[in-house]
């Protein structure tokens, strides 16, 4: 058996492509940490630079002669942008943590109800404004809606949790209260993102089919506790090597074996890496292990992943910039009100209120993995994969930059609610 491949033209084309996607990204991401903005707004702008919001605007030949020099080269380079994605994912799903004891769960029913539910049923009303311009080419009512209403509601787990890092309150009431309800936030819509991919793929509702697949979710969450159980005896024995390449195999095959009972890589990675964590646990050999992939996926595979959604994204044509401001504004809004209406019996002081109100509208990496997975499945336009980029990267920033406002204002602000 002989395999096909490329020439080695091409495959030179390939890697000048990737280097040049690296790098935009690595230089506009460390450029936006300076200005103490979240790195992936910048790495999504180096990717933008090289598209047709600039690149193919001045330089379309030499553009095209490095992006579409050969017919298969976006198949190829998609094969990184989906890496990025299962990486991210499977990190993901490693460093997510429930933690809910009596002294805070009121305060994250509150937030949850008021950052999830009311914001997801205030969009209703709005989703048939945007339909013309949003909807997909797969036309799917429902797929869309549930897109719709997710975009309003979601947050980012890696975006805050790296800004609580950078700002030096990570592990305080305020920050373990916000990435707990981020946890069973993310855990719901990407449950509904995967009942909206499986509707679009199949064009109807099938009751038993979305049945199985919520079923299949929750069974895999309750299944972790009881399988590791059974394989930690023998998690000591692992080598680095064998680690790896098990995990990955693990990884891999789970992608495929969940994809045949309807659940989408996106969401199989991000179980794949929540495994791994209730496995193995969060022991120092494990965490120097884990830290060290991180540091391969973040520095190579996640970059070229938020570049080659930034180089997708045309601000010039196909865009409305009325349509965009009055997006954001219903979905900062929403999301805005219902966690300050929520907490208004809480007891809090109104400017932690206010803290949490802001904070749950930052929707970083999970809202750009929302749209990619959503127009990869042409469950939406192309003008709304830009709107909803950039409406998580504009949310993103202002919360980074309102919460350092508040720390200046108030350095113990966050030690307690």
């Amino acid at each position: 058996m002989r395999l096909a491949t490329l020439s080695e033209k091409e495959i030179i084309i390939t890697l000048i492509a990737l280097a040049l996607l690296l790098l935009a990204a690595f230089v506009f991401g460390t450029l936006m940490e300076k200005i103490r903005g979240p790195r992936v707004v910048g790495e999504i702008i180096g990717g933008m630079i090289l598209g047709g919001s600039c690149l193919f605007l001045v330089a379309p030949s030499f553009a095209e002669q490095i992006f579409f020099y050969y017919p298969e080269e976006g198949k190829v380079l998609n094969i990184f942008y989906q890496l990025g994605l299962i990486f991210l994912m499977f990190l993901s799903g490693y460093n997510t943590d429930i933690k809910v004891d009596r002294s805070n769960a009121k305060t994250i029913s509150l937030v949850f109800v008021g950052a999830t539910v009311i914001p997801m049923a205030g969009s209703i009303p709005f989703i048939g404004m945007f339909r013309e311009y949003f909807i997909g080419s797969a036309a799917n009512e429902i797929s869309y809606s549930l897109v719709f209403a997710i975009g309003v509601a979601i947050t980012s787990i890696p975006v805050i949790s790296k800004i609580f890092f950078d700002m030096g309150i990570m592990n305080t009431t305020f920050s373990n209260t916000v990435l707990t309800v981020s946890t069973f936030q993310d855990l719901c819509l990407w449950v509904l993102l995967n009942v909206a991919t499986r509707i679009a793929q199949s064009g109807q509702i099938k009751l038993m089919e979305m049945i199985l697949i919520v079923t299949v979710t929750i069974g895999i969450f309750a299944g972790i506790a009881v399988i590791s159980r059974f394989i930690k005896q023998i998690k000591k024995e692992w080598k680095p090597n064998t680690f790896y390449t098990l995990s990955f195999v693990l990884l891999l095959l789970t992608c495929g074996l969940l994809y045949i009972l309807g659940i989408n890589i996106m969401y199989s990675a991000f179980v794949v890496g929540y495994l791994i964590k209730a496995v193995f646990g969060t022991e120092e050999n494990t965490k120097k292990r884990m830290h060290f992939l991180e540091n391969i996926a973040f520095s190579f595979f996640i970059p070229i992943y938020f570049a080659l959604v930034g180089i997708q994204l045309n601000v010039v044509h196909d865009f409305s910039v009325a349509r965009f401001l009055l997006f954001f504004a219903i979905a900062f809004g929403l999301e805005f009100i219902g966690t300050w209406l929520l907490l208004l019996p809480s007891g809090l002081k109104m400017s932690t209120r206010m803290n949490f109100a802001v904070t749950m509208n930052a929707r970083g990496g999970p809202g750009i993995v929302l749209a990619t997975v959503a127009y990869a499945y042409d469950i939406i336009s192309l003008e709304f994969f830009t709107v909803l980029i950039l409406t998580t990267m504009l949310s993103s920033m202002i919360a980074g930059y309102y919460l350092r406002w508040q720390q200046r204002r108030d350095p113990k602000i966050f030690n307690e609610l």
